[in-house]
């Protein structure tokens, strides 16, 4: 729309002489494509300016350079006040009565009373110095006039001219003027340059002290990621987490709150310090406010860990370097140390890193364990490689369900006694079946004479959730799944947890995201060690590791999915925790499946030879001289004992009530009978071998139902 002329005309018409009309005219804008004005114009140029990112720079950098030299200033006077009066042992020892420290106090306020004491006798000295300045300056002038006049009659004697017994004083005296004549030129400079210099020097403390507003530093000061932790920075951020009490109290204290800090110590990839708070403040407010106080710390919140020391109302505060945890860790000792053995009763397994930068190892022995997680965060990765160490125990037996499916675990083929993979409902079957076979050699081990000594054997079950949810119902239409006291599943991990640590049958699950449904309770709390990676809320923390670790300050929830994958929270009392503390963070050495084999293909090598059992079969007529052939595999000779515990786990059903006799039963007459080896009895692979071709030669067989 263009601009308009608007004007008023007053006429008269001439029929009526006392009458006038007024007309209103608007005269259209003669030029509608007017130039803009320049005062618009000079405006615009001006705000281009005064937005302009260059301006903005050069604003900031020109009060940054003046705050300096001010609050250098000020860095300077209050320095110079605290060396000149006892300020500074007033503060310390308002501070240490805040703390309740009184011996301290004590200590502070002997030393701010020797330091008047010293004060006051500098001062009752100035009051004498003047007239002990006044005498020894005209003893010294006396005796300068007379070193001189001596060493003029000495030239004169020397020289035989009376006239240089005052060249020495005359020559003194002209120094002198010199001296006087160089202040006179240098002067006029020194006015101007002394308190430019002295500028400098406070804009040097400054700038060093970075005293200045966040909002004039530069920007890659302003992002101050990485800073190191100092005692400021600390007390700065908790004063700022927006705890009225906690802000209050460090504003009265005289060392505005050094006291509550303890010694800030390097503790791995990143420092750790004890805080006490004041009183009116709780440690879990201070937990609640995780996020808020890594931010104050220029830290992300995966960064800071806080942790409820034994001291009472106290929080220790754990800092990483930034990006430190973003860093993977080295390889695992089992993959660099070809020559590494394990020890299931006496031995640890090498499994990571804590936040320190130390070694994390975990006993085993007699521990149920229990790893969850979200998908995909490393679980069977950390799983494995326990497994993996123990296997290096050629004492140690496995049976082993994997109801994913995809191969993790098929390097254990020839090393457990049994491995199912697969996630289908009939794997579940017979995932449950084999976990029933441990409760019946866990059974029978109960019954034998006290003292006796058995060989660990682990019952493993990858992806434990699938068999808790597995809908299907035996033929007595007893359910597979869920937690009832007829679920199947359930009930025989509950038998184990109950009683199988007592005589070396542990039970470990892994399983993802867990619930009341996928993983109840009497079974999340049958687990001596339990370990949780990155989960979704603090209701599954909870679940994971206990309500315990968790107000303990294990935190899985806060950990970020995919960025922290093989990072666990674990609460057990198989791995060094510090004192105080409920659960402990470890960072995982991740073992590839290359790297797993090679290790299975050193445990395999320290065995006599396994066969593994891919399918537990049921329900049909078995052949005992092929099943004993069958469990005693490769080996030479194996012990009758071992030979009816494999039988039992390959069918309970047909071999889980057999004893000594019914093995000498059916070997009796086919000259594979038992022998005694080295003191024991033993079952011969090749007697067995040849009966067996004897036997088939013949066209005969037993048949066990």
């Amino acid at each position: 729309m263009t601009e308009h002329a608007v004007s008023l005309h007053k006429t008269t018409d001439p029929s009526t002489p006392d009458a006038s009309v007024t007309t209103l005219t608007v005269v259209p804008d003669p030029a509608p494509d007017k130039p803009i004005p320049l005062w618009v114009r000079s405006g615009r140029a001006v705000k281009t300016v005064v937005t302009h990112e260059t301006t903005k720079t050069v604003v900031r950098a020109a009060a940054r350079h003046g705050l300096y030299t001010v609050n250098g200033g000020r860095i300077v006077a209050r320095r110079t006040w605290d060396g000149r009066t006892g300020s500074r042992y007033e503060r310390m020892l308002r501070a240490a009565e805040a703390a309740g420290n009184y011996e301290v106090a004590e200590e502070w306020e002997e030393r701010l009373q020797r330091f008047r004491d010293a004060r006051h006798r500098r001062r009752m000295d100035l009051l004498h110095s003047p007239v002990d300045v006044a005498k020894g300056v005209g003893v010294g002038v006396g005796m300068s006039i007379g070193v001189l006049v001596a060493l003029g009659v000495v030239m004169a004697i020397n020289n035989h001219d009376i006239a240089d017994v005052i060249t020495p004083l005359a020559a003194t005296i002209e120094f002198i003027g010199l001296l006087i004549r160089i202040v006179q030129v240098v002067w006029p400079y020194a006015i101007v340059l002394g308190p430019l210099f002295a500028l400098l020097g406070m804009w040097t403390v400054g700038s060093k002290q970075q005293a200045a507003p966040a909002w004039v530093m530069p920007a890659n000061v302003r992002n101050s990621e990485g800073e190191p932790i100092t005692p400021s920075i600390v007390v700065k951020a908790l004063r700022d987490l927006g705890i009225p009490a906690m802000r209050n109290a460090i504003k009265e204290m005289g060392d505005a709150g050094a006291s509550m800090l303890g010694p800030i110590r390097i503790a791995g990839c990143g420092v750790e310090v004890d805080v006490t708070l004041p009183s009116g403040v709780s440690t879990i407010e201070v937990q609640n406010r995780r996020r808020k106080l890594a931010e104050n710390l220029t830290r992300h919140e995966h960064e800071v860990f806080i942790t409820i020391p034994q001291a009472a109302r106290t929080v220790r505060l754990w800092v990483a370097d930034s990006g430190a945890l973003d860093e993977p860790i080295g390889p695992s000792p089992l993959v660099t140390d070809e020559s590494m053995t394990a020890d299931y009763a006496k031995g640890r397994a090498p499994w990571g890193q804590d936040l320190r930068g130390d070694a994390a190892a975990l006993s085993l022995y007699q521990r149920h364990l229990l790893i969850t997680g979200l998908s995909n965060q490393g679980k069977t990765v950390a799983l494995r490689s326990l497994a993996l160490w123990l296997a290096l125990d050629k004492s140690v037996r496995f049976l082993m369900g994997d109801l994913k499916g995809v191969g993790d675990w098929n390097m254990f083929d020839g090393l457990a006694d049994t491995l199912i993979q697969g996630p289908t409902d009939e794997h579940v079957i017979q995932v449950t079946e084999m976990v029933e076979g441990a409760v019946d050699e866990m059974n029978r081990r109960l019954m034998a004479p006290p003292g006796t000594v058995f060989p660990p054997l682990i019952v493993l079950v990858d992806e434990a959730q699938v068999a808790f949810m597995c809908p299907l119902k035996d033929e007595d239409k007893r359910p597979y799944g869920g937690s009832k006291s007829n679920s199947r599943y359930f009930m025989a991990v509950r038998k184990i947890h109950n009683q199988g640590r007592a005589v070396n049958v542990l039970m470990w699950q892994g399983t993802q995201d867990p619930t009341d449904q996928n993983l109840p309770k009497l079974v999340r709390e049958g687990a001596h060690t339990r370990a949780s990676l990155a989960l979704g809320t603090e209701s599954q923390a909870r679940m994971a590791l206990g309500d315990k670790a968790v107000d303990g300050g294990a935190a899985p929830n806060l950990l970020r999915p995919g960025l922290d994958r093989g990072t666990l929270v674990v609460a057990s009392d198989g791995i060094a925790i510090p004192a105080g503390q409920a659960s402990i963070t470890v960072r995982t050495h991740y073992i590839d499946d290359d790297g797993a084999v090679a290790i299975t293909d050193r445990a395999k090598a320290l065995r006599d030879g396994v066969t593994t059992l891919t399918v537990i079969e049921h329900g049909e007529e078995r052949d005992p001289l092929a099943d004993i052939a069958s469990v005693v595999g490769t080996a030479e000779r194996v012990r009758t004992k071992d030979v009816l515990s494999r039988l039992g786990t390959l069918n309970a059903d047909a071999y889980g009530g057999w004893s000594f006799i019914d093995l000498k039963r059916v070997l009796d007459g086919t000259g594979a009978e038992p022998y005694k080896s080295d003191g024991v009895m033993v079952v011969s692979r090749d007697r067995l071998t040849a009966a067996l071709a004897n036997r088939d030669a013949d066209g005969s067989a037993s048949v066990a139902g």
